[in-house]
């Protein structure tokens, strides 16, 4: 077993605690107005004060993030499977997962609520356009990358091409589905909140907005404390997910 080093959680601890007490320091030395930059207390003060509504509002966020990544997961291993199946669509899909990475999300949000409206449907559509592409394309190279002798030996005892990927394929292509997921954990958050600054009643992103008009700035270090929070939850869920489901992927770990 490899020796865990107390440096790798000590020195990262040590420079949070410089950075914020710094940080503190300057805006109570310099006396800096709290429409400007409000000092950590002011942030975890406004955070506990305004804990309802933050919640109120986090769980139409979470809703977007969350229906928003099961979608674009459920799309992104249909479309894999369909490139690791068949060359010609691989060849024919492949580049345009590369250029809708090109197009700017601001430039797509307007659209999705002309389209769609301002209801849930364009902010879904957002996060899925954010999360879509880490999920397929990871698990696409790891498909390609399965050993041709495992799907060989199982082709011998007359598996069918179903029976392939459910024995083979898609066990050896689970940690390349769960990298993407844990990429696409971190991007559907904030991908719902940018379609809530585009159009939306209620989410963090419209509270974000709202405080931010008012210059109520203690309030939206709160809001991106809760997004920050929210999102390395959801990497962090994805990986537990991840060990549930396939613990032997990292068995090998910390040998």
């Amino acid at each position: 077993m490899q020796k865990k080093n107390p440096q790798r959680i000590v020195l990262p601890v040590l420079v949070f605690i410089f950075v914020i007490g710094g940080w503190e320091i300057y805006v109570r030395a310099f006396h800096i107005s709290l429409y400007i930059l409000p000092a950590p207390s002011k942030v975890i003060q406004a955070l506990v004060q305004n804990r309802d509504i933050l919640m109120k509002h986090s769980i139409v966020t979470l809703e977007e993030a969350l229906l928003g990544l099961g979608i674009s997961t459920v799309f992104a291993i249909l479309i894999s499977i369909g490139m690791d199946l068949s060359k010609t669509i691989r060849t024919s899909l492949y580049p345009y997962l590369i250029v809708t990475q090109t197009v700017p999300v601001m430039v797509l949000g307007p659209l999705f609520s002309i389209w769609f409206g301002f209801d849930l449907l364009p902010k879904v559509l957002i996060v899925v356009f954010m999360c879509f592409f880490p999920i397929a394309v990871s698990l696409t190279d790891a498909l390609q990358q399965v050993d041709p002798k495992k799907i060989n030996l199982v082709k011998s005892f007359g598996a069918s091409t179903f029976q392939v990927y459910s024995i083979v394929k898609i066990p050896a292509g689970a940690t390349g589905l769960f990298s993407g997921l844990k990429v696409a954990a971190t991007y559907c958050v904030g991908g719902a909140i940018v379609g809530e600054w585009l159009s939306s009643s209620a989410g963090l992103g419209y509270y974000m907005l709202r405080v931010k008009n008012g210059y109520m700035l203690d309030k939206v270090f709160a809001c991106v404390l809760l997004i920050v929070l929210w999102s390395v939850l959801l990497n962090v869920g994805v990986s537990v997910l991840e060990k549930l489901c396939f613990p032997y992927l990292r068995k090998g770990e910390g040998k």
